[in-house]
C-alpha cells in the first residue's frame, strides 16, 4: 500500500515546516507530505521538494485551490497566519475553505491548529480585559476559537491542536533582550509571576506529527502542546546563560505595556493578561506530559538558546569615552 499523504498548509513557516520535516525524517511512518504553499517557486518551497515532499501551490483565500490541494489526501494540518493581516474575520474565513476542502477530499483526519477564545473567560460587557474593535478581547485567539465550530460543524473529523508562545519571538517578533537608558539588557512583558506555556516553534510540527502517528483516537478531541512552562525570570535566566550577559526580567502592567503603542501592542497585553489571570487553567490545557509523549524528542528552552542564540537581535553595549 502507499503511504498515507497529509496534505500541509503553512507549510514553508514554522507550524507547517515542521510537520512537513518531521514527516520526511520518518520514511518508514507510512506517511508522505503534500506541501501546500501560495509559492512553489520560493527558495523554501524548493528545499521542501529537495527534502522528497511533493509541493502544490493553494491560496488559503482561493478556496477552489485547496480542493485541488487536499484532493486524495489521508489528512490534513490546517493553520492560517492572523499576523500577516491582522484580520480575525479574513482567518475565519480561511478557515472555512479549509474546513469545506477538507470534508470535501474525505479527509480522514483533520488538525486544526487554534487557541482559546478569551471572552468565554471574560465577555465583552467586562473590561476587565479591555474589548478591542469588532468585539474581539485577543484577536489572534478569539478568531481561531470561533473557527472551530467551522469544522464542528461541517462534520470533519477534527482534533484541535492548541499552541503556545514561541520563544523564536525573541528572534523574529521583537520579544527578545533590550538595553535600558544605562545599557543593561532586560526582556519586558507583562508577565507578573506567572508561568508562560511556551515552545520551540519547529516542536509543533512534530507534536502534529504525533497526533497524525497515534491515530483517530485524537479525533474530536483538543490537545495542547508545550515545551516548558516558565516565568518571566526564567526566561530572563536562559539568556543570561546563552549570552553570557545579565538579563533582567522588567515587569510591566497590561496597561503599560499597551502603552508602548507599536502594532498589536493592544492586542499582546490582553494575551499576557488572560495567561496571567487564567494561568492554571491555560497551563493545565498544556500539558508536558502529553507534549513528550507526541514528541518526545521536544526542546527544552536551554537547548533551543544554546542552537538559536546567535539569531537573537542583541542590541550592542554602547561604549562610554
Amino acid at each position: 500500500m502507499s503511504d498515507k499523504i497529509i496534505a500541509v498548509t503553512g507549510a514553508t513557516g514554522a507550524q507547517g515546516g515542521g510537520l512537513v520535516r518531521a514527516i520526511l525524517a520518518d520514511p518508514d511512518g507510512g506517511f508522505t507530505a503534500r506541501a501546500i504553499t501560495r509559492k512553489p517557486d520560493s527558495d523554501a518551497a524548493a528545499a521542501l521538494r529537495e527534502q522528497g515532499a511533493e509541493v502544490v501551490r493553494a491560496d488559503l483565500d482561493d478556496e477552489a485551490s485547496l480542493h485541488r490541494a487536499f484532493a486524495g489526501a489521508y489528512g490534513a494540518f490546517c493553520v492560517t497566519n492572523f499576523w500577516e493581516h491582522f484580520s480575525p474575520e479574513r482567518e475565519q474565513t480561511q478557515a472555512g475553505n479549509l474546513a469545506r476542502a477538507a470534508r470535501s477530499a474525505g479527509a480522514s483526519h483533520v488538525i486544526w491548529s487554534t487557541l482559546e477564545d478569551v471572552r468565554n473567560y471574560v465577555p465583552v460587557g467586562n473590561e476587565r480585559i479591555p474589548t478591542l474593535p469588532g468585539g474581539y478581547k485577543v484577536p489572534h485567539m478569539d478568531g481561531k476559537a470561533e473557527a472551530n465550530e467551522l469544522f464542528r460543524q461541517g462534520g470533519v473529523p477534527t482534533t484541535y491542536l492548541y499552541t503556545s508562545f514561541y520563544w523564536d519571538n525573541m528572534i523574529s517578533f521583537g520579544m527578545g533582550p533590550a538595553r535600558d537608558e544605562s545599557g543593561r539588557l532586560a526582556i519586558t512583558l507583562p508577565l507578573a509571576d506567572a508561568k508562560l506555556p511556551s515552545i520551540a516553534a519547529d516542536d509543533i510540527g512534530p507534536c502534529a506529527y504525533g497526533i497524525f502517528r497515534d491515530g483517530r483516537r485524537w479525533i474530536g478531541r483538543s490537545v495542547g502542546v508545550a515545551g516548558a512552562h516558565l516565568t518571566g525570570e526564567d526566561l530572563a535566566a536562559g539568556l543570561t546563560a546563552a549570552l553570557g550577559e545579565q538579563v533582567t526580567y522588567n515587569r510591566v502592567t497590561p496597561a503599560g505595556y499597551r502603552a508602548f503603542g507599536f502594532p498589536g501592542a493592544d492586542e499582546l497585553a490582553n494575551m499576557f493578561q488572560f495567561n496571567v489571570e487564567f494561568a492554571a487553567v491555560y497551563g493545565a490545557a498544556r500539558e508536558l506530559e502529553t507534549s513528550r509523549s507526541l514528541h518526545p524528542d521536544l526542546t527544552s528552552y536551554e537547548s533551543w538558546l544554546e542552537r538559536n542564540v546567535e539569531r537573537i537581535p542583541v542590541p550592542a553595549a554602547v561604549k562610554v569615552g
